[in-house]
């Protein structure tokens, strides 16, 4: 069985374990996936293809998520990337803090396969918020 493909995904996380994990989730989703593992990098790799779906890490060294997003979504030709912030902070101000950025949807670590397709399919199957 052929699982269809549903899209382009960008995760960038600088730990190696968890973008190797959700690369293997996605990529068995259907998804045609590239991984980066700093924020500086993550707007190279935008520059160079937009995603339809980013899963992007809150806290890494250097350009943490929160940047990510501000420069995203200043921009016209990224604003409507859907991004899923992927993060070990669980508590309403940093949810709320993240919905006010522009962050469509958050996941906590550990990545749990079940909320992650979930998400990805209400994000990128369903159409952008």
């Amino acid at each position: 069985m052929t699982t269809a493909w549903r899209g382009k995904a960008l995760i960038a996380d600088d730990d190696p374990r968890n973008r190797k994990l959700m690369n293997t989730l996605l990529r068995a989703e259907g998804y045609e996936v590239r991984c980066v593992e700093s924020g500086a990098a993550t707007l190279a790799a935008i520059a160079d293809e937009v995603p339809d779906v980013l899963l992007l890490d809150l806290m890494m060294p250097g350009m943490d998520g929160f940047e990510v997003v501000r420069r995203l979504k200043a921009g016209p030709a990224t604003r409507s990337i859907a991004i899923v912030m992927v993060t070990a902070l669980d508590d309403e101000a940093s949810r709320s803090r993240l919905a006010a950025a522009g962050v469509a949807d958050v996941l906590t670590k550990p990545i749990d396969r079940w909320e992650l397709k979930a998400c990805l399919e209400r994000l990128v199957d369903g159409g952008k918020p």
